[in-house]
């Protein structure tokens, strides 16, 4: 590192964007509080801004050159933009005008009969993966003809209030590139690109808008422009940035992107014109020299050097060599210090965990830490090294003491990984003949009907598993509670007249965080949460070392509910890749390898099950498409060690025992022929949403085994008819054999109430029972051998 030189510097730094929950979720808490009619629209506002102020208010006094405004929103990013668009679909009855809150929750939600447009109902717009995160956003829907028109001043509403601080910020904005190529067209035809040309006069009269409230810049994310793209999206690049560049002369334009490198894009990027760009150099250092090279010095270059994806220290000795070689080449007034990508993906404040092991929280900064190693960068290469030289030290010390701590490394983790065989990987027999076995032993209906595995946590069971943890309910007390609990759920599932029972999971925080507690090598906090939709926050583990299974985590609950019923209840477990990929993992070895020890405790799980009688255990594994890499390139790799996790999750399983795995919120056809290769006896997917699009990909493959599509949506609290959903078995049934359907909700229960949840359930066993008449009645082939029965 150079020695001190007073050098007085432009040099700036740059957050992206800053969770937006809450310190303590009083997002969460304030929107979920107005859906329930107990805060008014105005009370929720009120609070709304008080997080606001606080989040730019910190950024301001820790010393953040460029703060950003429109990154909070009420629910997500991309359904802020569809307000801002006027891109309201018309189930909704908007009217125009200002998108009101009511409709902006409506999209969200969905409304139920009689509250929606003439007392119809009005089911929510579909959701998705932001990329390769755990984040959910609004999918967009496109038609036809549709019109666009500037619909909300909430952008310009923010940037004024913050103002009115003496904050003067950089507003964010989705890209209309990457905008359109998010959203879904709904009409045949239709590609979501041709509607490029409606939405630009809109783009640039909210760009103009900005300028003339002073913006000196805009942050406009392009995260699409580090995907493969093909020539239309290249194109469409070309002209949406040339339209700005004529229409919206004033307005300074800062291109994001980030999760991944521009590779073949940076050509494009390089030439669009756009004062500045920012690129993610965490996720991708690689890209840095390139960039340099082709990046105009007459353009601004800002480097995403601290990682807004997990939340290990930043190593600021690397970070200040790689500032300092890009200054050299790039010139010191156009670089700027920035975050990654925006810091909601990583929980606000690492000082509010009082009860994390000292060790490991020295190795950890969250949101607030962030933003300060990025002002301590900044004083580094601005001449002031000798006022954070303290700081540096310690975080040096930080980074050697992780490396060298014996908490990590297990030998007998790696010795058990080292002897793993691709025979190893396999259960016994193919499907057909396990099917076989797995019929004649559960003797299940036509179209039987199960739920996911998680039902209401009710605000009891909360407080119940929260004063056991503080220890103001014995374990005694608290085995006694979850046992009447479940002894609810079975009597539940029973007068609902569902086939397959769970046992609820109420002893069960999160299905990530309950397993991270069971295994080695996790470490956890108590107020790290970040968002995953909506009000829904989530609290990721910690992965910091080798992992492995101390005791059986699931069986106790499980034999349980199982003694209280003749029938069959599903061991519920979380797969390998869910947990991976939503916590915050250990960047010390390959994924692959963490992925691999999780499985092995997984397996170990599996068996103990079987052992304690479980015939249907289901392996989770929602995240298994969000951790695909977002270039193809790098996809085959994943893949193939992903699916070699999940099959050595079952390998050991018997033929007579039905694996099942559940999937949600993603889209299949370019991974269908690995969730094949899972070989699964029996996956559920989201379908609700989408009508049944998603099964397409199942069709066209034609997936051997069986499958559950979801047929109501749980994150809306609409409740679907009778009808709705045994159109859905029928369309599903028109796809595919009906002995391989199975009737199911999307996802679990858990953040639903029981009377929605009763209702849902009792139209889903109502439509199968339907449909079982139906075929028994139109059907030439008998009943039971649609099942497989002999």
């Amino acid at each position: 590192m150079p020695k001190d030189s007073k050098t007085k510097s432009s040099i700036k730094t740059a957050v992206l964007g800053y969770p937006r929950i809450g310190l303590n979720r009083e997002l969460k808490k304030a929107v979920e509080a107005f859906w329930k009619g107990q805060l008014s629209q105005q009370e929720l506002e009120k609070e709304a801004s008080s997080i606001r102020k606080e989040n730019w208010m910190l950024q301001k006094d820790l010393g953040i050159d460029i703060i950003p405004s429109n990154d909070f929103s009420f629910y997500d990013q991309m359904l802020d933009m569809t307000a801002l668009l006027g891109a309201v679909p018309p189930r909704f009855g908007w009217k125009g005008g200002q998108v009101d809150l009511d409709t902006y929750f409506a999209m969200a939600r969905g409304v139920q009969e009689k509250q929606g447009i003439g007392g119809k109902a009005a089911q929510a717009m579909e959701m998705t993966k932001w990329f390769d995160t755990n984040y959910h956003y609004i999918v967009p829907e496109f038609h036809r003809g549709q019109p666009f028109r500037l619909s909300s001043e909430k952008p310009f509403r923010e940037y004024k209030e913050a103002q009115e601080l003496g904050i003067k910020t950089r507003p964010v904005l989705i890209g209309p590139v990457t905008y359109l190529l998010l959203g879904k067209s709904k009409d045949a035809g239709l590609k979501p690109l041709d509607l490029l040309g409606k939405i630009l006069p809109i783009y640039a009269e909210i760009l103009n808008n900005f300028s003339s409230l002073g913006a000196e810049s805009i942050q406009v994310d392009e995260p699409c422009l580090v995907l493969d793209l093909d020539d239309s999206a290249q194109r469409a690049y070309t002209t949406a940035y040339e339209y700005f560049s004529k229409k919206a002369k004033k307005a300074s334009l800062f291109l994001t992107t980030y999760f991944e490198g521009l590779h073949e894009n940076l050509s494009l990027a390089a030439t669009l014109p756009v004062s500045g760009l920012h690129v993610d150099v965490t996720r991708c250092p690689e890209q840095l020299n390139d960039v340099l090279r082709q990046f105009s010095k007459e353009k601004t270059l800002s480097l995403g050097v601290v990682d807004g994806r997990n939340i290990w220290k930043t190593d600021l000795c690397r970070a200040i060599e790689t500032l300092e070689s890009a200054i050299i080449q790039h010139g010191r007034d156009r670089i700027i210090i920035a975050s990654s990508c925006s810091l909601m993906f990583t929980p606000l404040d690492l000082e509010q965990e009082k009860n994390l092991d000292p060790e490991i929280k020295s190795w950890l900064a969250f949101a607030r830490q962030k933003v300060e190693e990025l002002v301590v960068i900044k004083k580094a290469l601005s001449g002031y090294r000798h006022e954070v030289s303290k700081i540096i030290t310690g975080n040096q010390l930080a980074m050697e003491s992780r490396k060298k701590s014996g908490r990590i490394h297990v030998a007998k983790v790696k010795e058990r990984l080292a002897g793993i065989q691709r025979k190893d990987m396999d259960r016994k027999n193919p499907h057909s003949v396990r099917r076989k076995a797995q019929s004649e032993r559960l003797r299940l209906p036509l179209f039987p009907t199960t739920t996911i595995g998680s039902f209401p946590q009710t605000p009891d069971v909360r407080k119940a598993r929260a004063d056991f943890k503080a220890g103001t309910l014995s374990e005694k007390d608290y085995a006694a509670f979850v046992k009447r609990t479940i002894d609810d759920v079975i009597h539940r599932q029973s007068e609902i007249g569902l086939d397959v029972f769970v046992h609820g999971e109420f002893e069960r925080n999160d299905m990530v965080e309950y397993f991270g507690e069971m295994l080695e090598g996790f470490a956890f906090m108590q107020n790290g949460w970040v968002q995953s939709y909506g009000t829904r926050c989530v609290k990721p583990p910690v992965i910091f070392g080798d992992v492995w299974r101390r005791a059986p985590m699931t069986v106790e609950w499980f034999s349980y509910a199982q003694s209280k019923t003749t029938k069959p209840v599903k061991g519920m477990l979380t797969g390998p890749i869910t947990i991976l990929q939503w916590s915050f993992v250990r960047d010390d070895q390959p994924r692959s390898e963490t992925a691999r020890q999780i499985a092995l405790a997984i397996c170990d799980e599996v068996h103990d099950l079987e052992e304690a009688g479980a015939v249907i255990v289901q392996i989770d594994e929602p995240a298994i498409r969000e951790g695909l890499p977002l270039r193809k390139s790098k996809r085959a790799d994943y893949l193939k060690w992903a699916v070699e996790c999940f099959r050595l999750t079952a390998s050991g399983a018997k033929d007579e025992t039905q694996i099942h795995t559940h999937m949600c919120y993603s889209e299949f056809n370019d991974i269908i022929d690995s969730i094949a290769a899972m070989d699964a006896d029996v996956i559920s997917i989201e379908t609700s949403r989408s009508q049944m699009e998603l099964l397409d990909a199942f069709v066209k493959f034609r997936y051997p085994n069986e499958i559950g599509p979801g047929l109501f949506d749980i994150h809306s609290p609409r409740v679907p008819t009778e009808d709705e959903m045994k159109t859905l078995l029928k369309k599903a049934s028109d796809l595919l054999p009906a002995g391989n359907i199975w009737a199911n909700p999307d996802c679990g229960l858990k953040t639903r109430g029981w009377p929605e949840t009763v209702l849902s359930l009792k139209n889903m066993v109502s439509a199968a029972q339907t449909m079982r008449v139906l075929y028994r009645t139109s059907s030439e082939v008998s009943y039971s051998k649609h099942r497989g029965h002999s």
